[in-house]
C-alpha cells in the first residue's frame, strides 16, 4: 500500500513540474544539508565535510560569501576576543593575501576567492541558483526540502539527515514551519529597554526640515520617502524592519574605473530630502551623507551615514516573508535608488560643485563582480526572520546581566539598529528606530538560541537567522560571529548524526570541547591565548589600572601614573608547552600610550629583550588594537614568560597569543 502512494505522489509531483514548467525533479541525499551560501554557510559546509559527513551547499544565487563578498570590506568586529576558530581563519587568509598577520577590510573579489577556496578544500558539493520552495517533514523530523531552479526550469529535492539555515532570510526555518518573528518585540516582552519605538538622534535629520513638497503646504504632498504613519509610543513593538541598503564598491583608480552614469528608473525627486537635509547641514565633503571607507587598492565599502544616506527606510518591510517576486522587487528599488544617488550626488546642479567634483573622481571598479554589472550581487539584509528557540537572546544577554553556561560563540558588538521609519513629528522630518548602545564586553551566545523547539523541528541547526530579540539580534549580527555560530553547528550536527539524537539534545559540554581542542577541524595544534585578565598564568607587579574597553577580551592594563615602584606583567606559560610558537601581544591603541614598551621573552632556554614603540603600530579597520609579533620561538617543556615591563607612564598590557608554527 505504502508503495502505491509512493508512486502516486511521484506522478503528482511530475504533473506539477509540467504544469509549471519545470522538467521532473531529480532527488539528491547527504548527511548534512546547508541552506544558503553565505559566509556562514561556507564555514558550515567546509566543517560538515571535514568532519566527515557527506554534505551539500544551496545557494539561491551565483556567490559565495554573502556580505562578506558583498561589498562589506569593513568589518564589524566589535573585539577581536570573540572571534574563533575558522572565522579567525578567514581573517587570518585574508592577512596572508595582504602580507599581514591577520586583516578585517579587504576587496569583495578577495573575500569571494577565499570562500571558494574552502568549499574546493572540502570537496564541497554547491548547488548555486537554486532556491527552497517546500519542505517535507514527518512528525518533527525534516525530511526533504524542495528546491527549483527557475533559469533551468528544474526542481530538485534533497534529503539529509540534519538541515542548517544559513540564509539571512530564514527561507529554510520557515518552510519547515519553524515558530519566528518579524519586526521589533515591545520592551515590555522581554523587559528590555531599547526594543520597539526608538526615536533618537543617531542617523537624524536635522531639526526643521519641512517634509512636504511645496514647503509649508500640507495639500502638496509628502516628499518622497517619508512615510505616512504617525509616531507610536516609545517602546512598543510592531513589524518594521531596519533598512537594508547596498555596501558600496568604488575606486578612484582611473585605470579601473567605469563611470558612474544615469541608472534604469532614476528619479531626481527620491533625493529632494537629501537637499534639504544639506541646507540645514554644511555639506563638506562626502562623508557628511556617505560612511566612505577606504579598502585595499584604492576601493571603498560605503555605509550610510547621517539622516538621509544609502539606508532605504522603510521600503523593506515586506521583504522577509515576501515571495521571490516581491523580494526581486524590493532589491531592485534598492539598487535603482543607491545607483540614482550616487549618480544625482556628482550631477544635480543643487548639490555643491566641490562635492561633484569630489565624486567624479570615482567609479565602479572593473575587477569587481564582473558577471554583475560591476555591482554588488548581495543587498544588506542586515535582519529578516528571527526564531524563537529553545531560548531567546535578549538586551539582558548583551549586557551581561543574564549569562548563559552553553554558550557556542560569542558576540561583542554594540546593540545597532539602523532606522525603520522616517515619518512627521510635530511638523518635521524625522527618522525612527536607529539605536546604538555599547558598553558591554564579549558575552556568549547560548547553543539553545541556534535550535529550533524540538517538537518542531528535532534536526534543524539555525546560526543566522538565531532566536534573539530585535535589539540582541542587533549585536550579534555580524559577519565574523555567523561563521563562529556556523561552524558550532556543523560540528554538532555531526555530533547529533553520529549519537542518533535530536540537535537539542547533543551534549554541548562536548560541543564546546571540541570546538576549542580542534578550531580548525584539521587536527592541528590551537594556538594559546593567555590574557591579562587570567589570574593563574598572570603575575602582576606594581599598581595598573583596568580599561574595559578597546583591548582584547574584558579588560586591558594601562600602568598606573608616578607609582616610583616597579611595575611589570608576566604571563607565564603552561610548562606543557613545547615546539614552535610565533607569539604576539595585542597592544591596544590608545590616545595616551607610552612611547616605547619593554618586552622580555623567555623560552626556557635564554632571553630576548625587545622594544616596542608605539609609532610603529598601525591598526587598520574597525578595531582599536593590533597583534604585535615578538618572533619566533622553540619551546621546551619547562617554564617559558612574556613580561611587559613598565618604562614609563600608560604602558599597556593586554593579551599575549601563541601561533604553532608547523
Amino acid at each position: 500500500m505504502r508503495a502505491q502512494w509512493r508512486n502516486v505522489l511521484c506522478l503528482m509531483v511530475i504533473l506539477l513540474s509540467i504544469k509549471s514548467g519545470f522538467a521532473q525533479s531529480t532527488s539528491k541525499s547527504y548527511d548534512i544539508c546547508v541552506y544558503g551560501g553565505t559566509s556562514a554557510g561556507v564555514i558550515a559546509a567546509y566543517t560538515a565535510a571535514k568532519l566527515g559527513k557527506t554534505v551539500i551547499l544551496i545557494e539561491p544565487g551565483k556567490h559565495l560569501g554573502g556580505m562578506s563578498s558583498g561589498g562589506l570590506g569593513l568589518t564589524d568586529i566589535g573585539n577581536k576576543y570573540a572571534i574563533s576558530g575558522l572565522s579567525l581563519d578567514f581573517y587570518r587568509r585574508i592577512g596572508k593575501h595582504y602580507g599581514r598577520f591577520e586583516q578585517w577590510v579587504f576587496e569583495p573579489h578577495v573575500a569571494e576567492k577565499l570562500f571558494n577556496e574552502y568549499v574546493k578544500n572540502g570537496n564541497v558539493p554547491v548547488l548555486f541558483q537554486n532556491r527552497i520552495v517546500g519542505a517535507t517533514k514527518k512528525g518533527n523530523q525534516i525530511v526533504a526540502i524542495q528546491l527549483e531552479n527557475p533559469k533551468e526550469k528544474q526542481t530538485t529535492s534533497v534529503r539529509a539527515k540534519v538541515f542548517i539555515d544559513c540564509s539571512y532570510e530564514g527561507d529554510l526555518m520557515a518552510n519547515a514551519g519553524v515558530s519566528y518573528a518579524v519586526g521589533r518585540e515591545a520592551n515590555a516582552e522581554y523587559g528590555e529597554t531599547f526594543n520597539g519605538v526608538q526615536l533618537m538622534n543617531g542617523h537624524q535629520m536635522p531639526p526643521g526640515i519641512d517634509p512636504y513638497k511645496i514647503k509649508g503646504d500640507p495639500q502638496s504632498g509628502l516628499l518622497w520617502g517619508i512615510g505616512k504613519g504617525t509616531l507610536a509610543e516609545t517602546g512598543s513593538g510592531d513589524k518594521k524592519v531596519q533598512a537594508y541598503n547596498f555596501r558600496i564598491c568604488l575606486t578612484n583608480n582611473p585605470n579601473n574605473r567605469i563611470p558612474i552614469t544615469q541608472p534604469d528608473d532614476y528619479l531626481p525627486e527620491r533625493y529632494e530630502l537629501l537637499i534639504r537635509q544639506m541646507e540645514k547641514r554644511e555639506w563638506k565633503s562626502l562623508q557628511d551623507v556617505f560612511i566612505w571607507s577606504g579598502m585595499p587598492n584604492q576601493k571603498t565599502d560605503i555605509n550610510n551615514r547621517n539622516g538621509f544616506s544609502t539606508d532605504m527606510i522603510g521600503m523593506n518591510w515586506d521583504y522577509p516573508e515576501a515571495n521571490y517576486d516581491k523580494r526581486a522587487e524590493i532589491w531592485k528599488a534598492h539598487v535603482d535608488y543607491t545607483k540614482g544617488l550616487l549618480f544625482f550626488v556628482g550631477t544635480d546642479p543643487r548639490v555643491p560643485e566641490h562635492i561633484r567634483k569630489e565624486i567624479a573622481q570615482w567609479g565602479y571598479p572593473k575587477d569587481e563582480y564582473i558577471d554583475n554589472g560591476n555591482w554588488s550581487h548581495q543587498l544588506y539584509v542586515r535582519e529578516a526572520r528571527r526564531m524563537k528557540g529553545e531560548l531567546v537572546m535578549t538586551q539582558h544577554h548583551c549586557q551581561g546581566r543574564e549569562k548563559v553556561a552553553d554558550g557556542v560563540g560569542m558576540a561583542a558588538y554594540t546593540m545597532d539598529s539602523h532606522n525603520c521609519d522616517r515619518i512627521v513629528v510635530k511638523g518635521e522630518v524625522r527618522n525612527e528606530g536607529n539605536v546604538e548602545e555599547g558598553g558591554f564586553g564579549p558575552y556568549p551566545i547560548s547553543y539553545r538560541a541556534i535550535v529550533p523547539k524540538e517538537k518542531e523541528a528535532a534536526n534543524l541547526i539555525v546560526p543566522v537567522c538565531l532566536s534573539a530579540t530585535h535589539i540582541a539580534y542587533g549585536s550579534i549580527r555580524m559577519e565574523p560571529v555567523f561563521m563562529v555560530l556556523a561552524q558550532s553547528a556543523a560540528t554538532a550536527a555531526v555530533q547529533a548524526i553520529d549519537q542518533k539524537v535530536a540537535v537539542q539534545r547533543i551534549n554541548v559540554t562536548k560541543l564546546q570541547q571540541q570546538l576549542k581542542s580542534n578550531p580548525l577541524v584539521d587536527g592541528s595544534r590551537p594556538e594559546i591565548v593567555i590574557d591579562n585578565s587570567d589570574q593563574s598564568l598572570v603575575t602582576v607587579t606594581g599598581k595598573w589600572d583596568h580599561q574595559t574597553y578597546g583591548g582584547y577580551g574584558p579588560d586591558f592594563l594601562v600602568a598606573s601614573e608616578n607609582t616610583g615602584q616597579p611595575q611589570s606583567i608576566k604571563y607565564n606559560f603552561n610548562p606543557s608547552i613545547k615546539g614552535k610558537y610565533e607569539v604576539f601581544t595585542y597592544y591596544p591603541k590608545r590616545a595616551k600610550t607610552a612611547t616605547e614598551s619593554k618586552i622580555i621573552v623567555f623560552d626556557g632556554k635564554q632571553q630576548k629583550q625587545l622594544h616596542v614603540k608605539d609609532s610603529d603600530v598601525k591598526v587598520l579597520g574597525q578595531t582599536y588594537g593590533e597583534w604585535v609579533s615578538l618572533g619566533t620561538y622553540d619551546f621546551s617543556p619547562t617554564a617559558a614568560f612574556v613580561e611587559i615591563i613598565a618604562g614609563g607612564t600608560a604602558t599597556v598590557a593586554d593579551a599575549v597569543l601563541l601561533v604553532p608554527k608547523e
